[in-house]
């Protein structure tokens, strides 16, 4: 009987290693950058994903090139060039204090989409962890963690941000800490809801039985499977989390002067929209287009990692071919 038992938990083993490395060859086959992987199948089979991957990869130059594109300096002042509209001088105008608004949108990009991702990083390494702990642990040490986030959960993010940012006073350290703060709960519940479901799986049984560590079945076995959706939410939640980070510097809890974020220079120019309407046009332009290109590249991330809906846009591209 113990040999039965024995022959059958290593056959569970080797169903679970099989289906584990299916699981991570999958993960592997869609964000390698060759023509199967994540690229060939955006541009491929997702076109409103390569035009998500356009808008972010034009972004991603103007952070990362801001020095050479803008023309002026993000603070620099020309109280004799105040208000002026936009011309070949300033492709967007400028602000009541002579500051170059195109020069402020590209480097504010790395303030606006930099936190934002930053933020999103942060809050899903923090609810991953906490969520794959909880569901793989169980018992009390799930209840106290789950109990921790439904409390985060029972308050509207904005309020509970506003709420934090006011209690640690606004700068963008605080920025940060209060968007994370808000973020994290929901990877907890996904990455729990993940983990419950994998633990009782035979082949985890079977590596029990066979003496694997706890460890090594949380990181072979259970990260792997929770790893896709994450990555399908993070890259949504990055244009979400822009607009909160925007709306708080906007009524004043977010990114203090001089910095050029977004949400600030349309809280600096909201008295000028009658007589200079480009100094909130083109900061509210960056917002809703960066916003619109993560929620495009998003929804595609999210329709590559469900096999049912990958399978689906394959064969409409072989369709339309």
């Amino acid at each position: 009987m113990r040999r039965l038992a024995f022959l059958s938990a290593a056959d569970s083993t080797d169903v679970g290693v099989h289906g584990a490395y299916r699981r991570r060859r999958r993960y592997v086959d869609v964000f390698c950058v060759r023509p199967r992987g994540m690229l060939g199948i955006l541009v491929r089979h997702h076109r409103t994903g390569a035009v998500g991957l356009s808008i972010v990869g034009l972004v991603a130059i103007a952070m990362l090139f801001a020095p050479l594109i803008a023309p002026y300096g993000s603070t620099s002042q020309d109280l004799l060039a105040a208000l002026q509209a936009p011309s070949r001088a300033h492709y967007f105008g400028t602000d009541e204090l002579g500051r170059d608004v195109y020069s402020r949108v590209l480097y504010g990009a790395r303030v606006s989409v930099g936190l934002g991702v930053a933020v999103v990083v942060c809050a899903s390494i923090v609810g991953v962890a906490a969520g794959v702990v909880a569901g793989y642990r169980g018992g009390r040490l799930d209840g106290a963690i789950m109990r921790t986030a439904d409390a985060f959960l029972a308050f509207p993010k904005l309020i509970l941000a506003m709420a934090v940012a006011a209690a640690l006073g606004p700068n963008l350290r605080n920025t940060f800490l209060a968007v994370t703060v808000t973020w994290w709960p929901e990877y907890a519940r996904v990455a729990r809801s993940i983990a419950v479901a994998e633990r009782h799986a035979e082949f985890v049984a079977a590596a029990r039985v066979l003496g694997v560590t706890d460890r090594r079945i949380i990181r072979r076995h259970i990260v792997p499977p929770v790893m896709g959706p994450v990555v399908a939410k993070a890259t949504l939640d990055v244009g979400h989390a822009i607009i909160y980070i925007a709306g708080l510097s906007f009524i004043g809890f977010g990114v203090r002067p001089p910095d050029p974020e977004w949400g600030l220079m349309i809280a600096q120019g909201q008295n000028y929209i009658a007589s200079a309407w480009w100094i909130v046009t083109f900061p509210g332009l960056a917002i809703l287009i960066t916003a619109l290109g993560f929620s495009l590249l998003g929804e595609s991330v999210r329709d590559m990692m469900d096999p049912v809906l990958r399978q689906d846009a394959r064969a409409r591209g072989e369709a339309e071919r």
